[in-house]
Protein backbone atom coordinates (compact mmCIF):
# COMPACT_ATOMS: atom_id res chain seq x y z
CA UNK A 1 0.00 0.00 0.00
CA UNK A 2 1.07 3.24 -0.60
CA UNK A 3 1.49 5.46 2.36
CA UNK A 4 1.91 9.55 1.93
CA UNK A 5 2.25 11.49 4.78
CA UNK A 6 0.61 15.46 5.22
CA UNK A 7 3.87 16.80 4.77
CA UNK A 8 4.59 14.94 1.71
CA UNK A 9 1.56 16.26 0.18
CA UNK A 10 1.84 19.61 0.96
CA UNK A 11 5.53 19.28 -0.63
CA UNK A 12 3.74 17.73 -3.76
CA UNK A 13 0.85 20.45 -3.87
CA UNK A 14 3.55 23.41 -3.43
CA UNK A 15 5.39 21.79 -6.86
CA UNK A 16 2.55 20.97 -8.50
CA UNK A 17 1.56 24.33 -7.61
CA UNK A 18 5.26 26.01 -8.94
CA UNK A 19 5.47 23.60 -12.47
CA UNK A 20 1.53 25.19 -13.07
CA UNK A 21 3.20 28.47 -12.23
CA UNK A 22 5.93 28.25 -14.76
CA UNK A 23 3.86 26.64 -17.77
CA UNK A 24 1.60 29.89 -17.23
CA UNK A 25 4.53 32.42 -17.34
CA UNK A 26 6.18 30.39 -20.54
CA UNK A 27 3.02 30.57 -22.58
CA UNK A 28 2.76 34.24 -21.65
CA UNK A 29 6.22 34.55 -23.22
CA UNK A 30 5.32 32.83 -26.05
CA UNK A 31 1.99 34.84 -26.52
CA UNK A 32 4.07 37.90 -26.11
CA UNK A 33 6.75 37.21 -28.95
CA UNK A 34 3.67 36.51 -31.39
CA UNK A 35 1.24 38.98 -30.16
CA UNK A 36 4.17 41.46 -30.70
CA UNK A 37 4.12 40.84 -34.96
CA UNK A 38 0.40 41.32 -34.60
CA UNK A 39 1.17 44.48 -33.40
CA UNK A 40 3.85 46.18 -35.04
CA UNK A 41 2.43 45.10 -38.47
CA UNK A 42 0.67 48.34 -39.52
CA UNK A 43 1.02 51.59 -40.42
CA UNK A 44 -1.82 54.34 -39.21
CA UNK A 45 -2.45 57.60 -39.85
CA UNK A 46 -5.13 59.91 -38.42
CA UNK A 47 -5.92 63.03 -40.23
CA UNK A 48 -6.57 66.22 -39.03
CA UNK A 49 -6.89 65.48 -35.07
CA UNK A 50 -7.63 68.52 -32.36
CA UNK A 51 -4.78 67.07 -29.44
CA UNK A 52 -6.13 67.59 -26.34
CA UNK A 53 -2.58 66.59 -24.50
CA UNK A 54 -1.21 68.78 -21.56
CA UNK A 55 1.87 67.37 -21.62
CA UNK A 56 2.21 67.52 -25.30
CA UNK A 57 4.02 70.29 -27.33
CA UNK A 58 0.75 69.56 -29.62
CA UNK A 59 -1.47 70.59 -27.16
CA UNK A 60 -4.33 72.57 -28.35
CA UNK A 61 -3.61 72.07 -32.24
CA UNK A 62 -5.01 69.88 -35.08
CA UNK A 63 -2.18 68.30 -36.71
CA UNK A 64 -1.77 64.45 -38.64
CA UNK A 65 -0.22 61.97 -36.36
CA UNK A 66 1.70 59.00 -38.67
CA UNK A 67 2.18 55.98 -36.38
CA UNK A 68 4.20 53.54 -37.52
CA UNK A 69 5.40 49.70 -35.54
CA UNK A 70 3.37 50.97 -32.70
CA UNK A 71 5.42 53.98 -32.53
CA UNK A 72 4.20 57.88 -33.12
CA UNK A 73 6.69 58.77 -36.16
CA UNK A 74 5.51 62.11 -37.53
CA UNK A 75 3.01 65.08 -36.15
CA UNK A 76 2.39 67.56 -38.60
CA UNK A 77 0.40 68.75 -41.49
CA UNK A 78 -0.95 67.22 -44.58
CA UNK A 79 0.75 64.19 -44.10
CA UNK A 80 0.21 61.38 -46.03
CA UNK A 81 1.73 57.24 -46.23
CA UNK A 82 1.32 54.53 -48.35
CA UNK A 83 -0.42 51.26 -47.53
CA UNK A 84 -2.01 53.13 -43.91
CA UNK A 85 -5.27 53.11 -42.30
CA UNK A 86 -6.10 56.09 -42.49
CA UNK A 87 -8.49 57.38 -39.32
CA UNK A 88 -11.10 60.58 -40.83
CA UNK A 89 -13.44 61.83 -38.63
CA UNK A 90 -15.44 64.86 -38.19
CA UNK A 91 -14.26 67.20 -35.52
CA UNK A 92 -12.03 64.54 -34.44
CA UNK A 93 -10.10 64.43 -30.92
CA UNK A 94 -7.19 62.83 -30.01
CA UNK A 95 -5.35 62.41 -26.21
CA UNK A 96 -3.31 60.63 -24.54
CA UNK A 97 -5.01 57.02 -23.68
CA UNK A 98 -7.54 56.41 -21.05
CA UNK A 99 -7.46 54.33 -18.25
CA UNK A 100 -10.64 53.13 -15.94
CA UNK A 101 -9.17 52.02 -12.67
CA UNK A 102 -12.68 49.74 -11.57
CA UNK A 103 -13.90 47.39 -14.38
CA UNK A 104 -15.77 44.24 -13.82
CA UNK A 105 -16.66 41.43 -16.87
CA UNK A 106 -16.92 38.05 -16.12
CA UNK A 107 -14.94 35.84 -17.62
CA UNK A 108 -13.41 33.03 -16.34
CA UNK A 109 -16.95 31.72 -14.58
CA UNK A 110 -19.64 34.54 -15.35
CA UNK A 111 -19.28 34.41 -18.92
CA UNK A 112 -23.01 35.11 -19.60
CA UNK A 113 -22.49 38.51 -18.01
CA UNK A 114 -19.20 39.01 -20.30
CA UNK A 115 -16.55 37.41 -21.81
CA UNK A 116 -12.72 39.17 -21.65
CA UNK A 117 -13.08 39.45 -24.92
CA UNK A 118 -15.90 41.40 -25.70
CA UNK A 119 -15.53 43.36 -22.25
CA UNK A 120 -12.06 44.35 -24.02
CA UNK A 121 -13.37 44.92 -27.39
CA UNK A 122 -15.92 47.40 -25.14
CA UNK A 123 -13.58 49.23 -23.79
CA UNK A 124 -11.53 49.68 -26.76
CA UNK A 125 -14.84 51.24 -28.17
CA UNK A 126 -15.44 53.45 -25.44
CA UNK A 127 -12.01 54.85 -25.87
CA UNK A 128 -9.81 53.15 -22.86
CA UNK A 129 -6.58 51.64 -23.97
CA UNK A 130 -6.04 50.44 -20.47
CA UNK A 131 -8.42 49.05 -17.79
CA UNK A 132 -7.84 47.32 -14.11
CA UNK A 133 -9.93 44.16 -13.89
CA UNK A 134 -11.51 43.72 -10.45
CA UNK A 135 -11.79 40.36 -8.89
CA UNK A 136 -15.51 39.56 -9.27
CA UNK A 137 -14.76 36.31 -10.96
CA UNK A 138 -15.24 32.92 -10.05
CA UNK A 139 -12.73 31.94 -9.29
CA UNK A 140 -11.61 35.01 -7.61
CA UNK A 141 -7.90 36.33 -9.08
CA UNK A 142 -5.81 34.73 -6.10
CA UNK A 143 -3.34 32.85 -7.89
CA UNK A 144 -0.22 33.40 -9.97
CA UNK A 145 -1.93 31.30 -12.74
CA UNK A 146 -5.21 32.26 -13.06
CA UNK A 147 -3.95 36.05 -13.21
CA UNK A 148 -1.46 35.39 -15.59
CA UNK A 149 -4.19 33.81 -17.79
CA UNK A 150 -6.76 37.03 -17.61
CA UNK A 151 -3.54 38.56 -19.13
CA UNK A 152 -2.35 36.37 -21.79
CA UNK A 153 -5.72 36.28 -23.36
CA UNK A 154 -5.56 39.86 -23.55
CA UNK A 155 -2.74 40.28 -25.83
CA UNK A 156 -4.10 40.25 -29.19
CA UNK A 157 -6.52 42.69 -28.14
CA UNK A 158 -5.86 46.88 -28.29
CA UNK A 159 -6.86 47.16 -24.88
CA UNK A 160 -4.43 46.83 -22.24
CA UNK A 161 -5.69 44.65 -19.11
CA UNK A 162 -4.37 45.14 -15.65
CA UNK A 163 -5.62 42.90 -13.37
CA UNK A 164 -6.69 44.06 -9.32
CA UNK A 165 -5.64 41.03 -7.32
CA UNK A 166 -7.75 39.31 -4.49
CA UNK A 167 -6.48 40.25 -1.28
CA UNK A 168 -7.08 37.41 0.30
CA UNK A 169 -7.84 33.57 -0.59
CA UNK A 170 -10.80 33.23 -2.49
CA UNK A 171 -13.56 34.16 -0.25
CA UNK A 172 -11.75 33.61 3.09
CA UNK A 173 -11.14 37.03 4.92
CA UNK A 174 -9.20 35.79 7.20
CA UNK A 175 -5.96 34.98 4.93
CA UNK A 176 -4.05 37.03 2.85
CA UNK A 177 -3.34 35.71 -0.59
CA UNK A 178 0.55 35.18 -1.95
CA UNK A 179 0.31 39.30 -2.98
CA UNK A 180 4.24 39.22 -3.82
CA UNK A 181 3.58 36.12 -6.38
CA UNK A 182 0.09 37.98 -7.65
CA UNK A 183 2.23 41.19 -8.31
CA UNK A 184 4.98 38.92 -10.41
CA UNK A 185 1.81 37.37 -12.17
CA UNK A 186 1.31 41.31 -12.86
CA UNK A 187 -1.26 42.09 -10.76
CA UNK A 188 -1.44 46.27 -10.09
CA UNK A 189 -3.22 46.31 -7.02
CA UNK A 190 -5.15 44.37 -3.93
CA UNK A 191 -8.61 44.29 -2.90
CA UNK A 192 -12.04 42.27 -2.69
CA UNK A 193 -14.42 43.73 -4.91
CA UNK A 194 -17.37 45.43 -3.24
CA UNK A 195 -16.34 43.55 0.10
CA UNK A 196 -15.04 45.05 2.92
CA UNK A 197 -12.05 43.18 5.29
CA UNK A 198 -13.97 42.86 8.43
CA UNK A 199 -10.67 41.53 10.44
CA UNK A 200 -8.74 44.90 11.07
CA UNK A 201 -5.45 43.00 12.22
CA UNK A 202 -5.85 41.64 8.64
CA UNK A 203 -6.38 44.62 7.13
CA UNK A 204 -2.93 46.29 9.41
CA UNK A 205 -0.91 43.58 8.34
CA UNK A 206 -1.39 43.84 4.41
CA UNK A 207 -0.88 47.45 4.80
CA UNK A 208 2.57 46.36 6.52
CA UNK A 209 3.26 43.51 4.16
CA UNK A 210 2.69 46.16 1.10
CA UNK A 211 4.99 48.39 1.57
CA UNK A 212 8.11 45.58 1.24
CA UNK A 213 6.43 44.92 -2.15
CA UNK A 214 5.68 47.99 -3.28
CA UNK A 215 1.65 47.02 -3.55
CA UNK A 216 -1.13 49.38 -3.36
CA UNK A 217 -4.00 48.02 -1.28
CA UNK A 218 -7.63 48.87 -2.67
CA UNK A 219 -9.99 48.93 0.14
CA UNK A 220 -14.01 48.78 -0.20
CA UNK A 221 -15.16 51.61 1.40
CA UNK A 222 -18.70 49.97 2.81
CA UNK A 223 -18.92 47.77 6.20
CA UNK A 224 -20.98 44.95 5.36
CA UNK A 225 -22.30 44.39 9.21
CA UNK A 226 -24.37 47.83 9.03
CA UNK A 227 -24.81 47.19 4.99
CA UNK A 228 -25.62 43.73 5.29
CA UNK A 229 -29.52 43.59 3.58
CA UNK A 230 -29.81 46.70 2.33
CA UNK A 231 -30.79 47.59 -1.43
CA UNK A 232 -30.85 51.80 -1.45
CA UNK A 233 -29.68 54.63 0.11
CA UNK A 234 -31.30 54.48 3.58
CA UNK A 235 -33.22 57.50 3.89
CA UNK A 236 -36.77 59.10 3.30
CA UNK A 237 -37.06 57.44 0.36
CA UNK A 238 -36.04 53.94 1.51
CA UNK A 239 -38.63 54.53 3.84
CA UNK A 240 -41.33 55.26 1.63
CA UNK A 241 -40.54 52.82 -0.34
CA UNK A 242 -40.33 49.87 2.26
CA UNK A 243 -37.35 48.44 1.51
CA UNK A 244 -34.05 48.30 3.66
CA UNK A 245 -31.72 50.99 3.18
CA UNK A 246 -27.56 51.45 3.15
CA UNK A 247 -26.67 53.75 5.72
CA UNK A 248 -24.42 56.46 4.68
CA UNK A 249 -22.69 55.02 7.85
CA UNK A 250 -21.51 52.11 6.11
CA UNK A 251 -19.30 53.79 4.14
CA UNK A 252 -17.98 56.66 6.59
CA UNK A 253 -17.18 53.65 9.64
CA UNK A 254 -15.31 51.95 7.33
CA UNK A 255 -13.18 54.77 5.51
CA UNK A 256 -12.55 56.16 9.03
CA UNK A 257 -11.04 52.78 10.39
CA UNK A 258 -8.88 51.94 7.39
CA UNK A 259 -7.79 55.98 6.88
CA UNK A 260 -6.42 55.09 11.10
CA UNK A 261 -4.92 51.86 10.34
CA UNK A 262 -2.98 53.70 7.40
CA UNK A 263 -1.83 56.46 9.73
CA UNK A 264 -0.26 53.47 11.99
CA UNK A 265 0.99 51.10 9.63
CA UNK A 266 2.28 53.36 6.86
CA UNK A 267 1.58 52.15 3.24
CA UNK A 268 -0.74 53.21 0.15
CA UNK A 269 -4.16 52.71 0.49
CA UNK A 270 -6.59 53.24 -2.80
CA UNK A 271 -10.14 53.75 -1.60
CA UNK A 272 -12.92 53.26 -4.89
CA UNK A 273 -15.96 54.30 -5.49
CA UNK A 274 -17.12 56.65 -2.53
CA UNK A 275 -20.36 58.02 -1.89
CA UNK A 276 -20.75 60.28 0.67
CA UNK A 277 -19.88 64.08 1.76
CA UNK A 278 -18.52 62.92 5.08
CA UNK A 279 -16.07 60.27 2.93
CA UNK A 280 -14.39 63.62 1.29
CA UNK A 281 -14.16 65.27 4.55
CA UNK A 282 -12.51 62.38 5.95
CA UNK A 283 -10.36 61.52 3.25
CA UNK A 284 -9.64 65.36 2.70
CA UNK A 285 -7.78 65.30 6.17
CA UNK A 286 -6.49 62.61 5.66
CA UNK A 287 -4.55 63.77 3.00
CA UNK A 288 -3.90 66.85 5.18
CA UNK A 289 -1.78 64.38 7.16
CA UNK A 290 0.23 63.62 4.53
CA UNK A 291 -0.87 59.82 4.35
CA UNK A 292 -0.54 58.28 0.79
CA UNK A 293 -4.15 57.82 0.29
CA UNK A 294 -5.99 58.22 -3.00
CA UNK A 295 -9.62 57.92 -3.92
CA UNK A 296 -12.19 57.65 -6.89
CA UNK A 297 -15.65 57.96 -7.55
CA UNK A 298 -18.18 56.51 -9.95
CA UNK A 299 -19.60 58.44 -12.88
CA UNK A 300 -23.08 57.18 -11.53
CA UNK A 301 -22.87 58.80 -8.48
CA UNK A 302 -21.52 62.18 -9.76
CA UNK A 303 -24.80 61.98 -12.58
CA UNK A 304 -27.36 60.23 -10.20
CA UNK A 305 -29.34 60.07 -6.85
CA UNK A 306 -31.18 57.95 -5.03
CA UNK A 307 -34.59 59.55 -6.53
CA UNK A 308 -33.98 57.75 -9.92
CA UNK A 309 -35.00 54.65 -7.71
CA UNK A 310 -38.44 55.70 -6.91
CA UNK A 311 -40.33 53.52 -9.79
CA UNK A 312 -37.96 50.57 -8.58
CA UNK A 313 -35.88 50.31 -11.52
CA UNK A 314 -33.14 47.99 -10.97
CA UNK A 315 -30.51 49.77 -13.41
CA UNK A 316 -29.79 52.05 -10.55
CA UNK A 317 -29.43 49.21 -7.97
CA UNK A 318 -25.99 49.87 -7.52
CA UNK A 319 -22.75 49.61 -5.03
CA UNK A 320 -22.35 52.13 -2.72
CA UNK A 321 -25.82 53.01 -3.45
CA UNK A 322 -27.19 56.50 -5.30
CA UNK A 323 -27.23 58.89 -2.60
CA UNK A 324 -28.50 62.27 -1.92
CA UNK A 325 -28.04 65.76 -3.92
CA UNK A 326 -25.94 66.58 -1.03
CA UNK A 327 -23.95 64.00 -1.29
CA UNK A 328 -23.36 64.19 -5.18
CA UNK A 329 -22.95 68.04 -5.19
CA UNK A 330 -20.49 66.90 -2.53
CA UNK A 331 -18.77 64.50 -4.92
CA UNK A 332 -18.56 67.22 -8.11
CA UNK A 333 -16.85 69.51 -5.68
CA UNK A 334 -14.49 66.91 -4.46
CA UNK A 335 -13.44 66.14 -7.88
CA UNK A 336 -13.22 69.69 -9.04
CA UNK A 337 -10.86 70.50 -5.54
CA UNK A 338 -9.27 67.02 -6.86
CA UNK A 339 -9.90 65.71 -2.88
CA UNK A 340 -11.47 62.77 -5.25
CA UNK A 341 -8.39 62.04 -7.49
CA UNK A 342 -10.03 60.25 -10.17
CA UNK A 343 -13.20 59.05 -11.69
CA UNK A 344 -14.14 55.36 -12.92
CA UNK A 345 -16.98 53.92 -14.71
CA UNK A 346 -16.99 50.84 -12.03
CA UNK A 347 -18.66 49.15 -15.50
CA UNK A 348 -20.10 45.95 -13.88
CA UNK A 349 -21.88 44.45 -16.52
CA UNK A 350 -24.99 41.53 -14.93
CA UNK A 351 -27.13 39.46 -17.27
CA UNK A 352 -30.71 39.80 -17.72
CA UNK A 353 -31.72 36.95 -15.65
CA UNK A 354 -30.38 38.64 -12.08
CA UNK A 355 -30.92 42.47 -12.96
CA UNK A 356 -34.43 42.79 -14.43
CA UNK A 357 -36.13 40.97 -11.44
CA UNK A 358 -37.30 42.26 -8.15
CA UNK A 359 -35.45 45.29 -6.96
CA UNK A 360 -34.24 43.06 -3.85
CA UNK A 361 -33.14 40.04 -5.39
CA UNK A 362 -31.45 42.19 -8.52
CA UNK A 363 -27.54 42.12 -8.53
CA UNK A 364 -26.09 45.55 -7.81
CA UNK A 365 -24.47 47.03 -10.76
CA UNK A 366 -24.65 48.92 -14.01
CA UNK A 367 -22.40 48.97 -17.25
CA UNK A 368 -20.38 51.94 -17.59
CA UNK A 369 -17.32 52.48 -20.00
CA UNK A 370 -19.51 53.44 -23.04
CA UNK A 371 -21.02 56.33 -21.38
CA UNK A 372 -18.36 57.43 -19.30
CA UNK A 373 -16.69 60.35 -21.53
CA UNK A 374 -20.27 61.37 -22.74
CA UNK A 375 -21.92 62.05 -19.29
CA UNK A 376 -18.40 63.42 -17.58
CA UNK A 377 -18.85 66.19 -20.51
CA UNK A 378 -21.96 67.32 -19.18
CA UNK A 379 -20.41 68.36 -15.84
CA UNK A 380 -16.56 69.27 -16.34
CA UNK A 381 -14.82 70.91 -19.36
CA UNK A 382 -12.78 68.92 -22.24
CA UNK A 383 -9.81 69.11 -20.27
CA UNK A 384 -11.03 68.35 -16.91
CA UNK A 385 -12.81 65.21 -18.87
CA UNK A 386 -9.23 64.04 -20.46
CA UNK A 387 -7.75 64.82 -17.12
CA UNK A 388 -10.06 62.21 -15.09
CA UNK A 389 -9.98 59.74 -17.45
CA UNK A 390 -6.12 59.68 -17.27
CA UNK A 391 -4.65 60.53 -14.16
CA UNK A 392 -5.54 57.63 -12.45
CA UNK A 393 -2.42 55.44 -14.09
CA UNK A 394 -0.03 56.92 -12.33
CA UNK A 395 -1.47 55.48 -8.63
CA UNK A 396 -1.12 51.96 -10.37
CA UNK A 397 2.25 52.16 -11.45
CA UNK A 398 0.85 52.30 -15.25
CA UNK A 399 3.29 54.22 -17.96
CA UNK A 400 1.61 57.15 -19.65
CA UNK A 401 2.57 58.11 -23.17
CA UNK A 402 2.36 61.69 -24.02
CA UNK A 403 1.24 62.64 -27.97
CA UNK A 404 4.51 63.32 -28.98
CA UNK A 405 6.89 61.88 -31.94
CA UNK A 406 9.22 58.66 -30.54
CA UNK A 407 6.36 58.37 -28.17
CA UNK A 408 4.38 54.68 -27.96
CA UNK A 409 0.64 55.30 -29.64
CA UNK A 410 -1.22 55.13 -27.19
CA UNK A 411 -4.38 57.02 -28.15
CA UNK A 412 -7.81 57.72 -27.45
CA UNK A 413 -10.06 59.17 -30.31
CA UNK A 414 -13.67 60.63 -29.34
CA UNK A 415 -15.46 63.99 -30.45
CA UNK A 416 -17.65 66.40 -28.83
CA UNK A 417 -21.54 67.51 -29.52
CA UNK A 418 -24.16 68.83 -28.43
CA UNK A 419 -26.57 66.73 -26.09
CA UNK A 420 -27.89 63.63 -27.60
CA UNK A 421 -29.96 60.74 -25.37
CA UNK A 422 -27.41 57.71 -24.75
CA UNK A 423 -29.41 54.61 -26.39
CA UNK A 424 -29.77 50.85 -26.60
CA UNK A 425 -27.31 50.67 -29.64
CA UNK A 426 -24.50 52.75 -28.06
CA UNK A 427 -24.39 49.82 -25.66
CA UNK A 428 -21.21 47.42 -26.61
CA UNK A 429 -21.51 45.11 -23.70
CA UNK A 430 -23.10 42.32 -23.55
CA UNK A 431 -25.11 43.08 -20.46
CA UNK A 432 -27.61 45.76 -21.12
CA UNK A 433 -27.61 47.05 -17.34
CA UNK A 434 -27.23 50.66 -18.37
CA UNK A 435 -28.47 53.21 -15.63
CA UNK A 436 -27.16 55.99 -18.41
CA UNK A 437 -30.24 55.08 -21.03
CA UNK A 438 -31.82 58.08 -22.09
CA UNK A 439 -29.21 60.03 -20.42
CA UNK A 440 -27.87 62.79 -22.59
CA UNK A 441 -24.47 62.66 -23.92
CA UNK A 442 -21.71 65.69 -24.63
CA UNK A 443 -19.21 63.51 -26.29
CA UNK A 444 -18.51 60.13 -27.86
CA UNK A 445 -15.67 57.77 -27.75
CA UNK A 446 -15.09 56.86 -31.45
CA UNK A 447 -12.46 53.92 -30.44
CA UNK A 448 -8.42 53.95 -29.77
CA UNK A 449 -5.04 53.39 -31.36
CA UNK A 450 -2.80 51.26 -29.38
CA UNK A 451 -0.26 48.10 -29.77
CA UNK A 452 0.01 49.25 -33.32
CA UNK A 453 -4.35 48.04 -33.47
CA UNK A 454 -7.10 50.30 -34.19
CA UNK A 455 -10.41 49.71 -32.28
CA UNK A 456 -12.98 51.90 -34.16
CA UNK A 457 -16.90 51.77 -33.08
CA UNK A 458 -18.67 50.67 -36.91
Amino acid sequence: MLCLDWECLSHFKEFKTHIQNQICIFAQHLTKNVDLDIRVSMTILIKAAQVIDAKSTFNGTKKDILITNGKITNIGNQLTAKNATVINHNNLCVSRGWFDSSVSFGEPGLEERETLSNGLETAAKSGFTRIALNSNTHPKLDNHAIVAHVISESKKKATYLHPIGNLTQAEDSNQLAELYDLKNAGAIGFGNFKNDIKDPNLFKIALQYCQHIDGLVVAFPQNSDIARGGIINEGVLSTQLGVQGIPSLAEELQVARDLSLLEYTGGKLHIPTISTHKSIALIKEAKKKGLNVTCSVAVHNLCFTENQLSAFDTRYKVLPPLRTEKDRIALLKGVKSETIDFVTSDHCPIDVDHKKMEIDHAEHGTIGLESAFGALMNHFSLDETITLLTKGKNRFGIEDHPIEVGALAEISLFTTHKPVPFERKDIVSTSKNSAFLGYPMSGSAIGIVSKGLVSLKK
